[in-house]
C-alpha cells in the first residue's frame, strides 16, 4: 500500500509523525490526548483523555451517560471492548405499552439504558493504562470547570438540538437539560464560553473512584433518585451490576488486508459483510459506475440482513461466522444484478457520535468510539451532574418475536463501531467513520479507497460519499461527480443530492513499515490531528 502516490490535493493535508498521534473531531480534545502522551501516557491513556474531553467540548454527540466500544492494539495483540449498556431490569414491552407507546420513543425516560462510558474508561485504564484514571481525566475536568469557546460546526449542532428540544422536550424530566446546556435561555453561540461545574465534579468523582461512584456511590444515588422522582426504569441496582465486556474482534480478509470490527450487538459486521460480498464481484475500477453500483448493492444486502438479525448474540437467529463466511458472501453476490435492487424498506435515522484514534511510539494503537445517540441522547440530564443520559433503547423493537425485541437486561442493536486494519498479522492502524447508520457504509468506502486505490488517509476521508437510506434511494454529497450520478440513475438508483451533512465524520491513523504515523482527519467537522 503506497499512501503517497495519489496526486490528490488532500495529500498536503495528510499528517506525518513518529512518536505519537491523536485524531478526532475537535482540536481541544486531540491536543489533550497528545499532552497525555507527552506526559508519559500510552495510546490508551491518550484515548481516555481525548474521550473525556469530548464529553465536554462536543456534548452534541456524546456524554458521560453514553456507551463506548474500543479496539486496542497493545504489545502486538488485539483486544476488543464492548462498553454498551443493557436495558433496565424492570422494563418490559408490556410496561412500555402500558404507558401508551406502540414503539420505543426517541426522547425521555423510556429509551434510557445503562451508561457504559465511565466503566469503559476505567476498564481500559486498569488493563492497559500507564497513568491513573484521574490524571487522564484532568484535562476534561479543567475544560468543564473553566469553560471553552464553541467551535463553528459544534455551535451549529448545538443550536439545532436546542430548537428541537424546545419543541419536543417540554416535560419536567427535561428541565435539567436546558439548565445545563442552555443556561442563558438559549444555545451558546460560536466563540462563546460554555462551562459546567457539575460535569467537572462528576468527572473528578469518576477519576478518584475508578468509576465506582458512578455505579455504586454518590453518582449512582443521584441517578437513582432522579429516575424514581420521574417514574423512570433505570435504578442503582442496574448500575451496580454493570461491567463492560472484553471481546475478540471479528474480521474478514479483504484483498490481503484484515478488516476488524467489534462483534454484535454492534453492527460493525455490516461493513465486513458488505466488503466480503463486494470482493466476490469484479475488480474495482477508479471512479467507475459498475464499481459504485456493486458497492451499493453489496451494502444493501449486508444492511438488510444486519437490521434483521443483529442484536444481543444470544438472540440472533444466525451466527456471526455464517454472516462473515465465503458461502454467505458468494450467495449474496450471486443475487446482485446490473440494476438497482429494492430490499425490504428500511428507515435509517441519523445519529450523534464521536470517534477518535490514537497511536504511541511503542507501536500501540486505539480505535475508540462513544455516543449518546441522536445528538444529545434522551434529552434527560441528571441535575447538577452534567450526566446526559443516552437513548440507545430507542432501537429496541416492541414486537416480541423480533430478534431485537426489548427485554430487561438486554443490550440493543448498536450503531457505533470502531474499525481496525491489519496486514500479515501486523497493525496498519485504527479507523472509524461516525454517524448513526452511515457508519458501516463509511467504513466500507474508506477501506475501499485505501486498499483498492492506495489513497492516503486524508484523501480516503475527503472522497465524496454516498449513503443508502432504504429501497433504491442513495444520498450523495453535492461534490459527487455528476457523470456518476447520471450513470447510477440509469441503473435504477434513486440518487438524491444532499447537503444535510449526514455523511459521517471519520479519522484514520496508519503506521507504515518504517514506523511513521500517517493520519487523516475529517473535513466535514471541526476535525484535528495532534502529533509529535
Amino acid at each position: 500500500m503506497d499512501f503517497l502516490k495519489q496526486p490528490f490535493h488532500s495529500q498536503r493535508y495528510t499528517h506525518f509523525a513518529r512518536k505519537g498521534m491523536v485524531a478526532t473531531s475537535q482540536p481541544l480534545a486531540a491536543q489533550a490526548g497528545l499532552d497525555i502522551l507527552k506526559k508519559g501516557g500510552n495510546a490508551v491513556d491518550a484515548a481516555i483523555a481525548t474521550a473525556a474531553v469530548l464529553t465536554v467540548v462536543e456534548p452534541t454527540s456524546n456524554g458521560i451517560g453514553g456507551d463506548a466500544f474500543a479496539i486496542v492494539w497493545m504489545n502486538g495483540e488485539m483486544h476488543g471492548l464492548n462498553g454498551s449498556g443493557p436495558a433496565p431490569k424492570t422494563i418490559s414491552i408490556d410496561a412500555v405499552r402500558a404507558r401508551g407507546f406502540e414503539k420505543m420513543p426517541v426522547y425521555g425516560l423510556l429509551p434510557i439504558t445503562v451508561p457504559g462510558v465511565p466503566a469503559s474508561w476505567a476498564a481500559l485504564s486498569k488493563k492497559f493504562g500507564k497513568l491513573s484514571l484521574l490524571e487522564t481525566l484532568t484535562p476534561a475536568i479543567e475544560y468543564a470547570e473553566k469553560g471553552f469557546p464553541l467551535s463553528p460546526i459544534l455551535g451549529s449542532y448545538w443550536e439545532r438540538a436546542y430548537t428541537k428540544f424546545t419543541e419536543s422536550c417540554t416535560a419536567a424530566e427535561f428541565e435539567a437539560w436546558f439548565a445545563t446546556f442552555a443556561p442563558k435561555g438559549r444555545a451558546p453561540k460560536v466563540g462563546e464560553i460554555w462551562s459546567s461545574q457539575g460535569h467537572a465534579d462528576t468527572l473528578r468523582s469518576i477519576g478518584e473512584t475508578e468509576a465506582r461512584s458512578f455505579y455504586e456511590g454518590e453518582l449512582a444515588e443521584k441517578i437513582d433518585t432522579f429516575m424514581k422522582e420521574h417514574n423512570g426504569f433505570l435504578t442503582k441496582e442496574d448500575l451496580a451490576s454493570y461491567e463492560p465486556e472484553w471481546v475478540q474482534p471479528v474480521s474478514v480478509n479483504y484483498r490481503g488486508y484484515d478488516v476488524w470490527e467489534i462483534p454484535p450487538n454492534g453492527h460493525g459486521i455490516v461493513a465486513t459483510m458488505a466488503l466480503n460480498i463486494y470482493q466476490q464481484l469484479e475488480q474495482p475500477k477508479w471512479q467507475d459506475v459498475d464499481t459504485l453500483h456493486a458497492q451499493i448493492e453489496a451494502m444493501k444486502a449486508a444492511f438488510t440482513d444486519g437490521k434483521a438479525y443483529i442484536t444481543e448474540p444470544s438472540d440472533m437467529p444466525v451466527t456471526v461466522d455464517y454472516l462473515l463466511s465465503e458461502e454467505y458472501a458468494k450467495l449474496k453476490a450471486s443475487e446482485i444484478t446490473a440494476y438497482a435492487a429494492s430490499p425490504e424498506p428500511t428507515k435509517i435515522p441519523s445519529g450523534g457520535t464521536v470517534y477518535l484514534a490514537t497511536a504511541d511510539e511503542e507501536g500501540n494503537m486505539v480505535s475508540y468510539i462513544q455516543s449518546n445517540y441522536m445528538g444529545f441522547g434522551s434529552g434527560v440530564v441528571v441535575p447538577d451532574t452534567g450526566i446526559a443520559l443516552q437513548n440507545r433503547g430507542h432501537d429496541f423493537s416492541l414486537d416480541s418475536q423480533a430478534p431485537n425485541a426489548l427485554r430487561s437486561g438486554k443490550r440493543s442493536y448498536h450503531t457505533i463501531i470502531p474499525g481496525f486494519l491489519t496486514k500479515d498479522g501486523k497493525a496498519v492502524g485504527p479507523f472509524g467513520v461516525m454517524g448513526g447508520y452511515m457508519q458501516p457504509q463509511g467504513h466500507m468506502q474508506v477501506v475501499s479507497h485505501t486498499v483498492d486505490f492506495d489513497l492516503n488517509p486524508q484523501a480516503a476521508l475527503d472522497m465524496p460519499r454516498w449513503q443508502w437510506t432504504g429501497e433504491k434511494t442513495i444520498l450523495v454529497e453535492p461534490h459527487f461527480p455528476q457523470y456518476l450520478i447520471e450513470e447510477l440513475r440509469r441503473k435504477g438508483h434513486n440518487i438524491q443530492i444532499s447537503e444535510s451533512g449526514n455523511f459521517g465524520r471519520g479519522q484514520i491513523i496508519w503506521r507504515n513499515e518504517e514506523g511513521v504515523l500517517i493520519g487523516g482527519t475529517e473535513s466535514r467537522t471541526d476535525g484535528h490531528i495532534a502529533s509529535y
